[in-house]
């Protein structure tokens, strides 16, 4: 749903932004990312400001994206619906 939706290509076209919720440097080691790469909660907004996705990614110093070079969907709303992936939707026990 989220590559279907191209909410990270939209946001590289301005009509969605980039919110940081949180930042962490440096990242963790079990990330197996270079030095100063950041890892980052994202939230991405429409014009109104309203949420329609949160993503993880490894933002490196160079600017490029670690990992899959793509940002992880950990949250999406479609048509007034939240989706997360099951993984985090079932409870731990």
């Amino acid at each position: 749903m989220f590559n279907q939706g191209q909410y990270y290509e939209r946001t590289q076209t301005g009509e969605l932004w980039e919110d940081p919720m949180a930042d962490a440097h440096p990242s963790p080691e079990r990330s197996h990312e270079p030095v100063c790469t950041h890892s980052q909660i994202i939230a991405y907004r429409d014009g109104s400001g309203k949420k329609v996705a949160v993503v993880h990614q490894y933002l490196r110093r160079d600017g490029k994206l670690g990992a899959s070079g793509k940002p992880d969907p950990k949250w999406l709303l479609v048509d007034d619906v939240i989706y997360v992936p099951e993984r985090l939707a079932t409870p731990k026990r």
